[in-house]
């Protein structure tokens, strides 16, 4: 099973050319892949979320790099609680290393693959075409059939959905007719989650702040 993380990456990922294909990826792919990580951690019984607040209840390692790569942070801290927009906020700058150590992992289990290539003959470039489909073809339909369906979800499919809306990719997953007719049911789905809303409510704010249009 791909972590919130990995299935994000695989979903921003583009097939062709192997890069990311969320607009500006600086601040709504981090704060997504930090959402996601911290999910996984929830899943993973070392942290808890109510509306507003996050409590630290293990700081045992996982076994998983990312994840372990964020529990070394709350090792550092006293604090056994905090708001789950202020944890976001600390662990935004961590936010390409994680992703990058997400990366390693999907290639290390050969899902992506690392191709060197020479732009202008002479600029180094490195993308990441998918060699197995399999994962994110079961990423795509599970979401499209959740959301197009009036079922119950999941716990983490609910999650999910939050994350992937939040990053804006179901404009990728579905055709714009299909969003229309999902977007109420995507957003009663995405409030679920309590760390997928501070998602949404950080990115938001980011959105605003760089006078970013909004999502169609």
């Amino acid at each position: 099973m791909l972590s919130f993380a990995e299935e994000i990456y695989l979903l921003a990922l583009d097939d062709i050319t192997g890069k990311i294909i969320i607009s500006s990826k600086d601040v709504v792919f981090d704060a997504v892949m930090v959402g996601a990580i911290l999910s996984e951690l929830s899943f993973n019984n070392r942290i808890d979320t109510d509306q507003e607040e996050l409590y630290i209840l293990n700081t045992e390692y996982t076994g998983y790099p990312v994840l372990d790569s964020v529990i070394n942070l709350f090792r550092e801290t006293d604090k056994k609680e905090t708001r789950i927009k202020h944890c976001l906020q600390v662990l935004m700058p961590h936010a390409r290393e994680l992703e990058k150590m997400t990366l390693e992992q999907l290639v290390k289990k050969g899902i992506l693959k690392k191709v060197e290539e020479k732009v202008l003959w002479f600029f180094p470039s490195r993308r990441y075409p998918i060699i197995n489909d399999t994962e994110i073809v079961d990423v795509e339909t599970r979401l499209r059939a959740l959301v197009m369906s009036s079922e119950i979800p999941a716990p983490r499919d609910a999650v999910l959905v939050s994350l992937v809306d939040a990053s804006g990719l179901f404009h990728e997953i579905l055709s714009p007719r299909e969003y229309r007719r999902c977007k109420e049911r995507i957003e009663q789905l995405a409030k679920l989650d309590n760390v997928g809303r501070k998602v949404h409510e950080m990115i938001k704010q980011i959105r605003d702040y760089a006078n970013m249009p909004p999502y169609v």
